[in-house]
């Protein structure tokens, strides 16, 4: 009778929490005048277009962001020395990030994730804050456009 009650359960029933799902965009930041050297962001603020919730990070070399599952770009403006007191040291740009999207399914417990494809002719799009306030990325390189996993860096920064 017990073999009863588990024949019909099958081991895809539960999405196991080491079941990848959608990555996210992987960033490292480097040191602009030694690009080899990995840098620490300092209260890196990192806010979605049309959200309220700042994303901190504050002495990592590296960031992880999501995507739009619903839409080819997402706006994120990187506020660097977010929530200063003294307003001159605090520097936002925006990034616009260009892509496809791919739905895969993953199993019948844990359903599809998104896998992202930065555009090939431009995957980016800089701009400088509402105020000019200078860009604080000098460089901005894609090292891997296809976005399926949280293993390798997608992006690297240097300022």
């Amino acid at each position: 009778m017990v073999t009863a009650i588990f024949s019909g359960c099958e081991k895809d029933d539960i999405c196991a929490e080491t079941t990848p799902t959608t990555p996210r965009l992987i960033i490292d930041f480097y040191d602009f005048t030694n690009p080899t050297l990995t840098k620490n962001v300092t209260n890196l603020g990192v806010i979605g277009e049309g959200l309220d919730t700042v994303i901190l990070f504050n002495g990592v070399s590296k960031v992880q962001i999501p995507l739009d599952l619903t839409k080819d770009i997402s706006n994120y403006q990187f506020i660097l020395n977010y929530g200063n007191s003294n307003a001159a040291f605090i520097n936002t740009d925006i990034l616009q990030f260009d892509y496809t999207r791919n739905n895969v399914f993953v199993s019948r417990a844990c359903g599809y994730k998104t896998l992202f494809t930065l555009s090939e002719t431009s995957p980016f799009t800089q701009t400088d804050a509402t105020t000019p306030d200078g860009l604080w990325m000098k460089n901005i390189t894609v090292l891997q456009s296809n976005i399926n996993n949280e293993d390798e860096t997608h992006l690297s920064i240097s300022f």
